[in-house]
Protein backbone atom coordinates (compact mmCIF):
# COMPACT_ATOMS: atom_id res chain seq x y z
CA UNK A 1 0.00 0.00 0.00
CA UNK A 2 2.65 2.34 0.31
CA UNK A 3 4.19 4.08 -2.67
CA UNK A 4 7.20 2.12 -2.86
CA UNK A 5 4.92 -0.73 -3.76
CA UNK A 6 3.43 -1.47 -7.24
CA UNK A 7 0.08 -1.45 -5.33
CA UNK A 8 -0.82 2.05 -5.54
CA UNK A 9 -0.49 1.77 -9.51
CA UNK A 10 -2.29 -1.86 -9.50
CA UNK A 11 -5.53 0.02 -7.28
CA UNK A 12 -5.58 3.13 -9.22
CA UNK A 13 -5.71 1.00 -12.77
CA UNK A 14 -8.14 -1.39 -10.81
CA UNK A 15 -10.17 1.59 -9.71
CA UNK A 16 -10.10 3.25 -13.35
CA UNK A 17 -11.27 0.44 -15.36
CA UNK A 18 -13.93 -1.00 -12.56
CA UNK A 19 -17.67 -1.55 -13.93
CA UNK A 20 -19.83 0.86 -12.10
CA UNK A 21 -22.95 -0.81 -12.25
CA UNK A 22 -24.07 -2.11 -8.66
CA UNK A 23 -22.35 -5.61 -8.21
CA UNK A 24 -20.05 -5.00 -10.52
CA UNK A 25 -17.18 -5.40 -7.92
CA UNK A 26 -16.50 -8.65 -6.35
CA UNK A 27 -16.60 -8.04 -2.77
CA UNK A 28 -19.52 -4.97 -3.58
CA UNK A 29 -22.18 -6.65 -2.21
CA UNK A 30 -25.02 -5.00 -0.48
CA UNK A 31 -24.77 -3.24 2.34
CA UNK A 32 -27.18 -5.69 4.30
CA UNK A 33 -25.30 -8.46 3.43
CA UNK A 34 -21.69 -7.03 4.56
CA UNK A 35 -22.06 -4.25 7.27
CA UNK A 36 -25.25 -4.50 7.76
CA UNK A 37 -24.27 -8.60 9.12
CA UNK A 38 -21.83 -6.60 11.33
CA UNK A 39 -23.44 -3.45 12.41
CA UNK A 40 -25.17 -5.31 15.83
CA UNK A 41 -21.25 -6.66 16.46
CA UNK A 42 -20.01 -3.30 17.22
CA UNK A 43 -22.58 -0.08 16.95
CA UNK A 44 -23.05 -0.81 20.91
CA UNK A 45 -19.10 -0.39 21.39
CA UNK A 46 -19.03 2.66 19.33
CA UNK A 47 -19.05 6.36 20.57
CA UNK A 48 -21.47 7.93 18.57
CA UNK A 49 -19.20 11.35 19.13
CA UNK A 50 -17.09 10.42 17.32
CA UNK A 51 -16.30 10.79 13.74
CA UNK A 52 -16.18 6.80 12.17
CA UNK A 53 -13.67 5.96 9.58
CA UNK A 54 -14.08 3.44 7.00
CA UNK A 55 -10.61 2.48 5.68
CA UNK A 56 -10.48 0.95 2.39
CA UNK A 57 -13.36 2.22 1.42
CA UNK A 58 -13.42 1.58 -2.40
CA UNK A 59 -16.59 2.89 -4.04
CA UNK A 60 -18.05 3.68 -0.70
CA UNK A 61 -20.95 1.22 -0.57
CA UNK A 62 -20.80 0.51 2.89
CA UNK A 63 -19.67 4.01 4.16
CA UNK A 64 -23.26 5.40 3.00
CA UNK A 65 -24.53 2.45 4.96
CA UNK A 66 -22.99 3.52 8.30
CA UNK A 67 -23.75 7.08 7.26
CA UNK A 68 -27.40 5.92 8.29
CA UNK A 69 -26.06 4.52 11.58
CA UNK A 70 -23.62 7.41 12.31
CA UNK A 71 -23.74 11.00 12.38
CA UNK A 72 -20.25 11.50 10.88
CA UNK A 73 -18.59 8.64 8.23
CA UNK A 74 -15.70 9.43 6.58
CA UNK A 75 -14.60 6.81 3.61
CA UNK A 76 -11.02 6.40 3.00
CA UNK A 77 -8.99 4.62 0.40
CA UNK A 78 -5.57 4.55 -0.84
CA UNK A 79 -6.61 5.20 -4.56
CA UNK A 80 -7.88 8.36 -5.95
CA UNK A 81 -10.00 6.81 -8.33
CA UNK A 82 -11.75 4.86 -5.76
CA UNK A 83 -12.06 8.11 -3.67
CA UNK A 84 -13.83 9.76 -6.89
CA UNK A 85 -15.87 7.13 -7.76
CA UNK A 86 -17.05 7.48 -3.92
CA UNK A 87 -18.01 10.58 -4.68
CA UNK A 88 -19.70 10.12 -7.79
CA UNK A 89 -21.89 7.77 -6.24
CA UNK A 90 -22.95 9.55 -3.25
CA UNK A 91 -24.29 12.93 -4.93
CA UNK A 92 -26.23 13.84 -1.83
CA UNK A 93 -23.46 13.58 0.09
CA UNK A 94 -24.63 11.55 2.76
CA UNK A 95 -20.56 10.57 3.89
CA UNK A 96 -17.15 12.24 3.27
CA UNK A 97 -14.14 10.78 1.22
CA UNK A 98 -10.44 11.08 1.07
CA UNK A 99 -7.64 9.76 0.10
CA UNK A 100 -5.28 8.21 2.40
CA UNK A 101 -2.62 5.15 2.27
CA UNK A 102 -3.17 3.67 5.89
CA UNK A 103 0.69 2.33 5.41
CA UNK A 104 1.54 6.09 5.54
CA UNK A 105 2.30 6.76 9.78
CA UNK A 106 3.01 10.26 8.93
CA UNK A 107 -0.32 10.86 6.83
CA UNK A 108 -2.45 8.87 9.38
CA UNK A 109 -1.00 10.59 12.11
CA UNK A 110 -1.71 13.93 10.70
CA UNK A 111 -5.59 12.71 9.94
CA UNK A 112 -5.76 11.84 13.69
CA UNK A 113 -4.35 15.21 14.92
CA UNK A 114 -7.42 16.72 12.62
CA UNK A 115 -10.28 14.55 13.42
CA UNK A 116 -9.23 13.11 17.21
CA UNK A 117 -10.09 9.60 18.35
CA UNK A 118 -11.91 7.63 15.38
CA UNK A 119 -13.50 4.56 15.16
CA UNK A 120 -12.81 2.34 12.66
CA UNK A 121 -14.62 -0.02 10.54
CA UNK A 122 -11.64 -1.85 8.31
CA UNK A 123 -13.17 -4.58 5.87
CA UNK A 124 -10.97 -7.06 3.74
CA UNK A 125 -8.17 -4.70 3.69
CA UNK A 126 -5.11 -6.47 5.77
CA UNK A 127 -5.22 -9.80 3.27
CA UNK A 128 -5.18 -6.99 0.48
CA UNK A 129 -1.65 -5.54 1.60
CA UNK A 130 2.08 -5.84 0.57
CA UNK A 131 3.51 -7.80 3.19
CA UNK A 132 5.72 -5.37 4.39
CA UNK A 133 2.69 -2.85 4.93
CA UNK A 134 0.52 -5.36 7.47
CA UNK A 135 2.67 -3.78 11.03
CA UNK A 136 1.97 -0.06 9.45
CA UNK A 137 -1.83 -0.29 8.92
CA UNK A 138 -2.19 -2.25 12.03
CA UNK A 139 -0.20 0.62 13.73
CA UNK A 140 -2.67 3.00 11.96
CA UNK A 141 -5.77 1.24 13.35
CA UNK A 142 -4.21 2.28 17.09
CA UNK A 143 -3.14 5.58 15.88
CA UNK A 144 -6.49 6.68 14.68
CA UNK A 145 -8.50 4.66 17.44
CA UNK A 146 -6.44 6.81 20.16
CA UNK A 147 -7.92 6.71 23.91
CA UNK A 148 -11.87 6.57 22.74
CA UNK A 149 -11.99 4.74 19.74
CA UNK A 150 -12.66 1.16 18.58
CA UNK A 151 -12.30 -1.02 15.36
CA UNK A 152 -14.09 -3.10 13.43
CA UNK A 153 -11.67 -5.64 11.88
CA UNK A 154 -12.83 -8.25 9.30
CA UNK A 155 -10.81 -10.18 7.43
CA UNK A 156 -10.90 -13.17 4.95
CA UNK A 157 -9.91 -16.54 6.69
CA UNK A 158 -7.29 -19.18 5.26
CA UNK A 159 -9.69 -20.83 3.50
CA UNK A 160 -11.00 -17.92 1.90
CA UNK A 161 -7.28 -17.79 0.01
CA UNK A 162 -7.84 -21.74 -1.05
CA UNK A 163 -11.31 -21.20 -2.29
CA UNK A 164 -10.32 -18.42 -4.38
CA UNK A 165 -7.51 -19.94 -5.79
CA UNK A 166 -9.14 -23.01 -6.25
CA UNK A 167 -11.94 -21.08 -8.60
CA UNK A 168 -9.14 -19.15 -10.72
CA UNK A 169 -7.24 -22.51 -11.17
CA UNK A 170 -10.42 -24.43 -12.54
CA UNK A 171 -10.83 -25.67 -16.46
CA UNK A 172 -12.62 -22.57 -17.56
CA UNK A 173 -10.15 -20.26 -15.31
CA UNK A 174 -11.31 -17.32 -12.49
CA UNK A 175 -14.75 -16.53 -13.20
CA UNK A 176 -15.01 -12.80 -14.48
CA UNK A 177 -15.21 -10.36 -11.36
CA UNK A 178 -12.20 -12.33 -9.52
CA UNK A 179 -10.41 -12.48 -12.61
CA UNK A 180 -10.22 -8.44 -13.38
CA UNK A 181 -8.59 -8.74 -9.53
CA UNK A 182 -6.22 -11.23 -10.47
CA UNK A 183 -5.31 -9.13 -13.83
CA UNK A 184 -4.24 -6.04 -12.03
CA UNK A 185 -1.82 -7.95 -9.79
CA UNK A 186 -4.08 -8.38 -6.90
CA UNK A 187 -3.69 -10.69 -4.50
CA UNK A 188 -6.67 -11.73 -2.45
CA UNK A 189 -6.64 -13.98 0.57
CA UNK A 190 -2.91 -14.17 1.12
CA UNK A 191 -3.02 -13.51 4.75
CA UNK A 192 -2.98 -16.83 7.28
CA UNK A 193 -5.27 -16.92 10.24
CA UNK A 194 -2.78 -16.23 13.26
CA UNK A 195 -1.12 -12.80 11.43
CA UNK A 196 -4.38 -10.61 12.19
CA UNK A 197 -4.77 -11.17 15.98
CA UNK A 198 -0.64 -11.24 16.03
CA UNK A 199 -0.42 -7.64 14.16
CA UNK A 200 -3.75 -6.38 16.51
CA UNK A 201 -1.63 -7.19 19.34
CA UNK A 202 1.49 -5.90 17.92
CA UNK A 203 -0.14 -2.97 17.46
CA UNK A 204 -0.99 -2.86 21.42
CA UNK A 205 -4.83 -3.39 20.23
CA UNK A 206 -6.76 -5.27 22.62
CA UNK A 207 -8.99 -7.38 21.77
CA UNK A 208 -12.91 -7.16 23.25
CA UNK A 209 -14.77 -9.29 21.23
CA UNK A 210 -14.20 -12.10 17.92
CA UNK A 211 -16.01 -14.37 16.06
CA UNK A 212 -16.52 -16.09 12.52
CA UNK A 213 -19.48 -14.68 9.85
CA UNK A 214 -19.53 -15.92 6.04
CA UNK A 215 -18.46 -12.96 3.65
CA UNK A 216 -20.99 -12.92 0.65
CA UNK A 217 -19.22 -11.63 -2.95
CA UNK A 218 -21.19 -10.57 -6.01
CA UNK A 219 -19.77 -13.11 -7.74
CA UNK A 220 -20.83 -16.68 -8.97
CA UNK A 221 -19.23 -19.57 -8.94
CA UNK A 222 -19.21 -21.82 -11.92
CA UNK A 223 -22.34 -24.04 -10.80
CA UNK A 224 -24.06 -20.99 -10.73
CA UNK A 225 -23.95 -20.73 -6.65
CA UNK A 226 -23.23 -17.19 -5.27
CA UNK A 227 -19.67 -17.28 -3.72
CA UNK A 228 -19.75 -17.07 -0.11
CA UNK A 229 -16.21 -16.48 2.18
CA UNK A 230 -15.37 -17.53 5.59
CA UNK A 231 -14.15 -14.87 7.01
CA UNK A 232 -13.48 -13.56 10.89
CA UNK A 233 -13.80 -10.40 12.58
CA UNK A 234 -12.12 -8.80 15.59
CA UNK A 235 -13.61 -5.91 17.64
CA UNK A 236 -10.87 -4.04 19.48
CA UNK A 237 -9.40 -0.82 21.50
CA UNK A 238 -6.57 1.01 22.04
CA UNK A 239 -4.64 -0.93 25.33
CA UNK A 240 -3.85 0.94 27.93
Amino acid sequence: MTESTGYVRAWEEYWRDAPTEPGGILWDAPAQHTAGLHLPLFQAEFDPELPLLDVGCGNGTQSRYLAQHFDRVIGVDLSHAAVARARADDPAGVASYRQLDAANLPAVRALHAELGDANIYLRGVLHQCDSRDLARVAEAIAVLTGARGRAFVVELAEEAGRVLRGLASGPDGPPPKLAAVFEHGIAPGEVSDQVVPDLLSAARLHCLASGELPLTTTEHAPDGALIVLPSAWWLVTRAA
